[in-house]
Order: structure tokens, then C-alpha cells, then sequence
């Protein structure tokens, strides 16, 4: 059982967009099921700017796209989605 958002599942997953343009990648805590990894792409989504979200469940690395975006913008839409920005990288 998730015990990050109690959704109840416990399957680990992937997500990916398409996406061009330069990339980020910064690493959330937290995640532990697929409904975490979507709550997650759907936030950094909105972002302006970002053009793709990928995230590695296992790792918590979460590769983000697109170009104009802050790192703060990031950090504060891992936040609304319920989880903690735990470092970015090149």
C-alpha cells in the first residue's frame, strides 16, 4: 500500500512525455506508487515552460524539459502536488 498518498496501490511505475528543448533533473521524495509519479507529472505539467516530465519511480529522479521554467516553479509544483524537492541537477 502506498504510504505517500494512501491510494492503496503498490505497483512502482514510469511516466513519460515527449519533449524537446533543454532538460533538468532534479530528485523528489516521497513517491512510492503510480499515482504519486502522476500526481507529480501533472503538477510540473502546468508549469510554463516545462514540455515534458519523465519520472523514475524507483530513484525518484524526475527529468523535466521545455525551457523558461525556474527551478523554484518546480520546486513549488512538486509541493502543491504533496512531495518534497530533495535536489536538482544539470
Amino acid at each position: 500500500m502506498c504510504t505517500a498518498c494512501a491510494c492503496g496501490t503498490g505497483e512502482s511505475t514510469t511516466a513519460a512525455t515527449v519533449a524537446e528543448g533543454d532538460a533538468s533533473v532534479y530528485t523528489v521524495s516521497g513517491m512510492t506508487c503510480g499515482h504519486c509519479v502522476s500526481s507529480v507529472s501533472a503538477e510540473i505539467g502546468k508549469v510554463g515552460g516545462v514540455a515534458g516530465v519523465s519520472v523514475d519511480l524507483p530513484t525518484g529522479a524526475v527529468t523535466v524539459s521545455g525551457a523558461g521554467f525556474a527551478d523554484e516553479e518546480i520546486r513549488a509544483a512538486v509541493e502543491r502536488a504533496g512531495y518534497r524537492l530533495a535536489g536538482t541537477g544539470a
